[in-house]
């Protein structure tokens, strides 16, 4: 440790919100060079490594074959994917002296595809998966908690190319099967959960989760094991409601009604019912929301979803991306006449005006939470001033352009498949595998001749693991409130070694015993720091998170050195002698 590239920190970094993103850096594991991009300093380089080694394993075990792309990219293929605007403003873009266009890949899929229809051209060189660990780059606008949420962040992403959907769902489940063992060997909790696919696009998107509560990703599961991502999580649609002999929709008075709240209080006072009082589960309330495509362009849709829920942002998001969405303002919605705030209804929006407000304007589009079912009556606006109809049956008084998952998930809400009430955790993504199908070929022109000569499109897979993000995972799994705890498959050294006391024969008995050690293929890290205290080596022996220390000091003067387990805190003092069979017993035995 005298001459290790180190620095350990007493405070912690005034940036960090997580354990692992404090104790990383306090620990000098990596250092942040600018927002959400940090340097990787040689203990963090060392874990780095055992992971990713653990990663090339797997997916050798697999059959994949490892290649490395670059990372600055011409534009032209993701132009051809779409994807050169789908990313938005998540994408580096950067132009070269010539004014040529290009990228730092957030993935690689078109490059994958495109060395693939360089190479291959018959069935018969199928199936392929290859993978590569590589840096990505993305524009967070908000980097957060450490290597959790980065704008630089390292990734294995794997590809697989079959000549059928048959051979995709074979190399698919392959995939997730290696992933579940590489997250194993990690030592990570993990829940498999249905996800979207976003810009990625495919048929099947599922997220591997470390659950904790310091994720940023909220997911749902029930006792019976449905599971999804929150964006993807899909709602219970009750059954039609057979409306016959409800009485006609009324207009009625309701003055200074803009909230839902006020409504339902309009509503009991004015016009109680006998069946008891209205309630916010009554009311249908139309949001208005600015969506901006990939191109720029914007649009402004009406979202309709009962009044005791509101609307998730990131449901929204994740059923509409690449088009981003956030709630309209004021002046935006000043643009359009037809919608009076605080009254908005569906006579004014979708299939249920003619013809928008003017000839040159057509109606906004008008979304329904898919738990508006016909034959459901609500309680909505008029598109008045202090008015409000009551009794508007969906199906007969209205209908809508279509459904969107837009309501936030409320825990004990039914599971779509009947498994039982959801409920709502936290988590961290640290894998994601998606069936991509043909997407990626079609536009790439990746075909080879079938068996009876005749060119088929190829069929694709996508899996990623957030290398960085495991690391920082595990961190955050292992850790405690003295520092960081690694198991001892990925820790940077095994044995921390302390030589704690002024006697040179201290120094010289743990020398020895570190060199003893190394020769028996134990991974060692010896603090042969002279001026340093007892306490302090001790305290960073504890923050560095070195599985296993050897504490050579006062106690060897009556034949002893000790043992210490950085994750059970037990201690067992044994004869110098016999120190070393007794660490090479315990590194073997994991």
């Amino acid at each position: 440790m005298s001459t290790l590239f180190l620095r350990t920190l007493r405070e912690d970094p005034a940036d960090a919100e997580l354990a692992s993103h404090r104790l990383l850096v306090r620990a000098g594991y990596i250092r942040r060079a600018a927002p959400g991009i940090y340097t990787w300093l040689p203990l963090g380089l060392r874990v780095l490594g055992k992971i990713e080694q653990v990663v090339r394993e797997e997916m050798t075990a697999t059959g994949a074959q490892e290649v490395h792309f670059p990372a600055l990219l011409p534009r032209e293929p993701y132009e051809s994917t779409g994807r050169w605007s789908d990313y938005g403003p998540n994408l580096f873009r950067l132009r070269d002296r010539r004014e040529n266009d290009y990228l730092l890949a957030p993935t690689h899929e078109e490059m994958f595809t495109l060395l693939v229809k360089d190479l291959y051209s018959s069935y018969k060189d199928l199936p392929l998966t290859l993978f590569q660990i590589q840096t990505k780059y993305r524009d967070e606008a908000r980097p957060r908690a450490g290597l959790l949420r980065g704008r630089e962040f390292i990734m294995k992403d794997a590809y697989s190319f079959d000549i059928d959907d048959d051979g995709l769902d074979r190399s698919y489940q392959r995939q997730r099967d290696a992933y579940e063992r590489i997250f194993t060997r990690l030592g990570l909790d993990y829940v498999i959960v249905a996800a979207t696919s976003g810009a990625m696009g495919g048929s099947r998107s599922e997220e591997f989760l470390f659950p904790t509560p310091a994720g940023e990703d909220t997911f749902v599961r029930s006792p019976g094991g449905y599971a999804a991502n929150v964006e993807a999580a899909q709602s219970a649609v009750p059954e039609p409601v057979d409306a016959t002999g409800l009485p006609p929709a009324e207009v009625r008075h309701t003055p200074d009604s803009t909230t839902i709240e006020t409504l339902v209080a309009a509503a009991n006072e004015l016009y109680p019912r006998p069946e008891g009082p209205w309630t916010a589960a009554d009311t249908l309330k139309n949001v208005v929301l600015a969506l901006t495509h990939p191109d720029g362009q914007e649009e402004l849709v009406v979202v309709g979803l009962p009044g005791d829920r509101e609307v998730d942002l990131a449901r929204l998001a994740g059923a509409l991306e690449p088009i981003e969405v956030a709630p309209a303002t004021d002046e935006q919605i000043a643009t359009r006449p037809e919608l009076v705030k605080g009254y908005i209804g569906p006579a004014a929006v979708g299939p249920n005006t003619a013809a928008g407000d003017g000839p040159d304007r057509t109606a906004l589009r008008y979304l329904l939470d898919p738990r508006v079912v016909p034959g459901t009556s609500w309680i909505t606006g008029a598109d008045e001033v202090d008015k409000h109809v009551f009794g508007l049956v969906a199906g007969r008084d209205f209908t809508a352009d279509g459904t969107i998952e837009a309501a936030e998930v409320h825990p004990g809400d039914p599971a779509p498949d009947g498994s039982g009430p959801l409920e709502l955790a936290r988590g961290i993504e640290i894998g994601h595998v998606f069936a991509l199908g043909r997407k990626y070929a079609d536009a790439l022109g990746l075909s080879v001749l079938d068996v009876n000569g005749k060119a088929t499109t190829v069929t694709m897979g996508s899996y990623g693991i957030g290398v960085s993000r495991a690391l920082a995972a595990v961190a955050e799994n292992t850790c405690d409130e003295l520092g960081l705890s690694w198991p001892l498959a990925l820790a940077p050294y095994h044995v921390h070694v302390l030589a704690t006391g002024k006697d040179q024969t201290v120094f010289d008995t743990a020398e020895q015993l570190a060199t003893e050690l190394e020769a028996a293929g134990v991974e060692v890290l010896y603090d042969d720091r002279v001026k340093v205290s007892a306490g302090v080596k001790f305290a960073d022996a504890e923050l560095l998170g070195m599985p296993l220390a050897l504490v050579v000091g006062r106690s060897l003067a009556d034949g002893l050195v000790e043992i210490r387990h950085r994750s059970s805190g037990e201690r067992e003092e044994v004869a110098p002698e016999a120190a070393v069979a007794r660490l090479v017993e315990l590194v073997r035995a994991g």
